[in-house]
């Protein structure tokens, strides 16, 4: 119990961290890379919580396929140089740093002082087979059928639309 914990709060450390380094890179392709490293530690979350498919889907699904989607995009957009921009607080982002703080000072409070923190059992509320094959193969196509088939529908014209744009800039 204790390892799957301290396992737990590395992924968790590693997750934020990847995170964090997306957003605040300068470079796209860098970012890319750091968002596949958060995918990844996402899918070993998912593996902590039984959940085996949504861990393969993870990698499968958002590392592979979304993520070459992403990079062949930055590659296509060409995108060059980055300008450097001036940094000059204002109050929106005075008002969301003291959120932050605030928001961080919070969860400290409910993981440290709050009473019964560190307590609650979250395997034994979760029904046996959630996460298997069997259960998510029965949502996805009985109760999410249409949802799904609209989601690969928009993909399909996503691409198509990006070939015809890349087919326009190199004519």
């Amino acid at each position: 119990m204790i390892a799957e914990q301290l396992l737990f709060a590395f992924l968790a450390a590693c997750a934020v961290t990847t995170a964090v380094l997306m957003v605040f890179q300068r470079n796209p392709v860098t970012s890319a890379i750091s968002l596949i490293g958060n995918f990844f530690c996402l899918a070993a979350l998912y593996l902590l919580l039984e959940a085996q498919l949504l861990a393969v889907l993870e990698i499968a699904v958002y590392a592979g396929a979304i993520m070459v989607l992403v990079v062949f995009v930055i590659m296509l957009l060409n995108v060059g140089d980055e300008v450097s921009l001036s940094f000059r607080p204002n109050l929106r982002m005075i008002a969301g740093g003291v959120l932050m703080v605030a928001f961080l000072l919070e969860l400290l409070y409910l993981f440290t002082m709050a009473p019964g923190a560190g307590s609650i059992v979250v395997a034994a509320m979760r029904p046996s087979g959630l996460g298997t094959v069997e259960s998510m193969g029965h949502a996805l196509y009985s109760g999410f059928l249409f949802p799904l088939q609209i989601t690969g529908l928009l993909l399909l014209i996503a691409v198509v639309g990006a070939v015809i744009l890349a087919k326009r800039r190199l004519s």
